[in-house]
């Protein structure tokens, strides 16, 4: 009876162990570093990194299991390295559907990874087909790692929740602000209202596309790049009613002029590059720069070589200083792209590397403050709501 038992018990545990395994080799082979800590900036860079409020506009952990609050020896992003970096503000992606295999261009909608990796991971079944809750999902574990942070990670909803923060780091509390930015209105599974169920689960960035086109708007990676859908234009007017933040990252040209021309208020590319400096797909046109500039929104610059065509932080400085010269500093931010199966220059815990970057760009020491959260927190305070709302838990959404 008791080898019986065993068998039972070796039967379940292995092939769970086995396919966490499977998980996490892929999570570490895909998430790489190319220069590993520690870092070691100049002094004047290392004096003036400590006096900024970091905010970071786009990464992706929530997609792979790894505790957020505990140093991770894989990845790119976990509290310990935010708060090492002095990040006030993290923007945390929710991926929800990656097709197979995942290309720069011509992407059509299948084969989704997700599916896969959602089961290696052992997340909950209606999460392996239904993109919807993969996203409620993701919001539910970033809930629950806040929750039990002993008040080293918070939620960040809406502009009182901004100021808390704002106000506990200024007395010296190491505590990181968390928003959730949707990463592909394919979640939404071709019903715009479903955007409701996002914004109470705590979603506050919209990100209109990913790898390929949806029913609510073409990708710059898609098959037929389109623009905004009918839907889409039903959906945009939602968001903007709840107080969400739009995002054109990944978005198709057409996508991107059909939002411009309906915004009315800032509008984000929150992670990648500019045409200027590296000219791939993805990466903006000076004519979308100057748009989004116009809205008085922000460009992420990403830390990544498809988004800058190098592989040092002094490319990621070189497109900020093009978009600076074209529209502006006060439209520059940051956008690293942690974890979203990118080799990124350095980890969280280097981002001083990049005020050291800058500063020896020429950029000033108020430069570098807007470039690095300043200008991130404008957009914030500009369209998030102004009251607390009502947050459900995504997890009862869950079957």
């Amino acid at each position: 009876m008791l080898v019986s038992r065993l068998t039972r018990i070796m039967a379940t545990v292995i092939p769970t162990v086995l396919l966490a395994g499977c998980a996490s080799l892929a999570d570490r082979w895909i998430n790489r570093v190319r220069f590993k800590p520690p870092y070691a900036a100049s002094p004047e860079a290392a004096a003036l990194h400590q006096q900024l409020r970091v905010i970071d506009l786009h990464a992706d952990p929530l997609l792979w299991n790894r505790d957020l609050l505990k140093r991770g020896s894989r990845g790119h992003v976990d509290v310990p390295r935010l708060q090492e970096a002095n990040v006030a503000l993290q923007v945390f992606g929710v991926v929800n559907g990656v097709p197979f295999p995942p290309r720069m261009d011509n992407n059509p909608d299948r084969w989704d990874v997700i599916t896969l990796l959602a089961a290696l991971q052992g997340w909950p079944e209606a999460t392996h087909d239904g993109r919807l809750q993969r996203a409620l999902y993701q919001a539910d574990k970033l809930a629950e790692r806040a929750q039990a942070s002993n008040g080293a990670l918070t939620l960040i909803t809406n502009r009182r929740d901004l100021e808390a923060l704002l106000a506990a780091r200024e007395r010296g509390e190491l505590i990181i602000g968390a928003m959730l930015s949707l990463e592909g209105t394919q979640a939404l599974e071709g019903n715009p209202a479903n955007v409701e169920r996002l914004f109470q689960a705590g979603f506050r960035m919209l990100g209109l596309v990913h790898l390929f086109d949806n029913a609510m708007a073409g990708s710059a990676h898609g098959v037929d790049k389109y623009g905004l859908t009918e839907k889409g234009r039903g959906l945009i007017q939602r968001a903007l009613a709840l107080g969400m933040i739009i995002d054109l990252a990944h978005a198709s040209p057409a996508t991107i002029d059909d939002v411009l021309a309906m915004a009315d208020r800032p509008v984000v590319a929150s992670h990648g590059g500019v045409r200027g400096t590296c000219d791939t797909a993805r990466n903006l046109a000076d004519r979308h720069i100057r748009g989004i500039a116009k809205t008085g929104g922000v460009i992420g610059i990403g830390l990544y070589k498809y988004a800058t065509c190098g592989k040092t932080l002094n490319d990621t400085v070189g497109a900020m200083r093009y978009v600076a010269d074209l529209v502006g500093v006060e439209h520059v931010a940051l956008g690293s792209d942690f974890d979203g199966a990118v080799t990124t220059v350095v980890d969280a815990s280097g981002l001083v590397m990049l005020t050291d970057a800058l500063l020896q760009e020429g950029f000033t020491e108020a430069q570098i403050a807007a470039t690095m959260g300043g200008n991130a927190l404008r957009v914030f305070r500009q369209t998030l709501p102004e009251e607390q709302k009502s947050i459900k838990g995504a997890g009862e959404n869950l079957e």
